[in-house]
Order: structure tokens, then sequence, then C-alpha cells
């Protein structure tokens, strides 16, 4: 499937932070997950469910996440993902890496 001139390829490791911080705001599914990261990117950021859900089972098998069968809105089954105490530690760890890797980054872009 050819890209679409706004999407962003996302670096290695920032899927894990996007999924972290969205769970923050309450358990959900992985296509829900899917949506909200492409929302609250307002549509840049699109999730291939071939990348999402490999990513989903490695944090939960990091005990990052814990995961539940249950019904959708829509009345369909599906698991739903929940952040841990330790996943929670994790999306701090993982804010303080993006930030100091983002002001790295706007040093080399808009030196002084």
């Amino acid at each position: 499937m050819p890209k679409s001139p706004a999407r962003i390829d996302l670096l290695q490791g920032t899927l894990d932070l996007l999924v972290l911080r969205t769970l923050q705001w309450g358990p959900q599914h992985g296509h829900g997950i899917k949506v909200a990261i492409f929302s609250n990117s307002n549509d840049v950021l699109q999730i291939d469910h071939g990348s999402l859900y490999p990513a989903l089972h490695r944090l939960e098998k990091r005990g990052w996440l814990t995961s539940e069968w249950k019904l959708t809105e829509n009345k369909q089954r599906a698991k739903y993902y929940r952040l841990t105490a330790a996943g929670r530690r994790q999306l701090q760890s993982e804010r303080s890496r993006w930030q100091a890797l983002s002001e790295a980054i706007r040093r080399v872009l808009d030196p002084a």
C-alpha cells in the first residue's frame, strides 16, 4: 500500500510510548488504541495492525499491560488492554527519554 504524503513512520520504540500513553486514559481494545492514536495526532500517526498487535503482545509479556476479553460497544468480542503499575512506571521512563531525544533533535535542527 502506498504511503500518504502526511504519513510519518514511527521511530523504533515510539509505538510503545504511544500505546502506554493511550492506555493511561483507560482500558481499550486494539482497534480503539489505533483510532485514539490517529485521532489524537490530528490524523497523522496511522498505526498498522501488523505493528500494533505485536507491540501489544510484547508489552503484555513485559508486564506493562494486562488484558481480558470483553464485549465492545458493538457486542463484538475483543481483547481489552489495561496499563499495570509497572506500565505506568515504564511510561514515565519512556516520556523522559522521549523528551531528552526531542530536545537533542531540536538543538541539532536549530543550533544556537
